[in-house]
């Protein structure tokens, strides 16, 4: 592993950032990171986004989920627990799109993890200020560190909030040379990703070398919060759902969620038998197996009997 860091390093020298003055080779015809894909909520915020209707006052007291995505991803990710929370419950839902994703990757390069955060506070207060009284957040992957991160920072007031659910929360990311970019990403520029059958033009193809920093730079903030401790607010109970192994997040995320929450009588974590990062996102993948099904539709129940 050592002589590996050394010659990546020494390559990454060598190279002289040269790769990092330039674009990756985007499609625009059917890359998210190009000029002409964008993600659908920001045509059509209101098909997305709670806060854009006007509630009645029956609407007011329904369970409403903020729903948000992980790095790299857009809405889409959710597009299966809406479909289902609207077909199977008495709830309502907001599904946001984490800042500077969704449009190019210019934007994806130059926004930081305090960015992709804010949409999902300003979507928060906006339906606090609306008059919602249940609200629960539900997150994936990186989403899960940038909603904790908001409660455990006094960034929301909880007062309204329920439930904190987590699926594949990415606080050790799986890739533990993360912790080098800021050594190599300056020459390596940005790494590639293959995206499976349907996934094109919802996901980054290219991750730039900074947006990789600033994913390394919130699961390192909240592995130190962890560490000394997170208490949830009285009202807040958290559940986190960790497949038992999967390429994005480490399972020892479970582990470190559990030890640094101080309250466990407010958290309850499951270990997963999946392989799949995000398994409760199965639209576009190439394989999908009745095993996969069920257990969307188990988890998808049992997040609705939290309301």
């Amino acid at each position: 592993m050592k002589l590996f860091i050394y010659l990546s390093l020494s390559i990454c020298l060598f190279t002289a950032c040269k790769k990092s003055e330039k674009l990756p080779p985007i499609d625009n015809a059917i890359d998210l990171d190009g000029t002409t894909i964008n993600d659908s909520s920001i045509t059509y915020p209101e098909k997305f986004l709670l806060s854009f209707a006007k509630p009645s006052v029956p609407d007011k007291s329904k369970p409403v989920f903020i729903a948000v995505h992980g790095f790299t991803a857009t809405t889409f990710e959710w597009l299966e627990f809406k479909n289902f929370v609207k077909n199977n419950g008495n709830a309502l839902i907001s599904v946001v799109l984490l800042g500077g994703h969704g449009r190019d990757y210019t934007d994806f390069k130059k926004a930081t993890w305090e960015d992709w955060q804010a949409p999902i506070i300003k979507e928060y207060n906006d339906l606090r200020a609306l008059g919602y009284t249940n609200i629960s957040l539900i997150g994936s992957s990186t989403g899960c560190p940038l909603l904790l991160e908001a409660i455990s920072a006094n960034k929301l007031n909880t007062d309204v909030l329920k439930n904190v659910i987590f699926i594949d929360p990415i606080i050790v990311p799986s890739t533990k040379t993360l912790a080098l970019i800021s050594a190599v990403g300056p020459a390596l520029g940005y790494s590639s990703s293959t995206m499976e059958q349907g996934e094109n033009g919802f996901w980054y193809k290219y991750r730039p070398y900074q947006a990789l920093e600033q994913l390394n730079s919130i699961t390192q903030i909240m592995r130190k919060k962890l560490e000394d401790g997170i208490t949830l607010p009285d009202n807040v109970s958290l559940t986190v759902y960790k497949a038992k192994k999967d390429g994005a997040a480490d399972p020892i995320s479970a582990a470190l969620l559990y030890n640094g929450i101080t309250n466990k009588e407010k958290l309850k974590v499951t270990i997963i038998n999946s392989e799949l990062h995000v398994f409760t996102r199965l639209k576009g993948r190439n394989v999908i197996t009745p095993e996969d099904k069920e257990l969307q539709k188990t988890i998808f129940n049992e997040i609705l009997s939290k309301l």
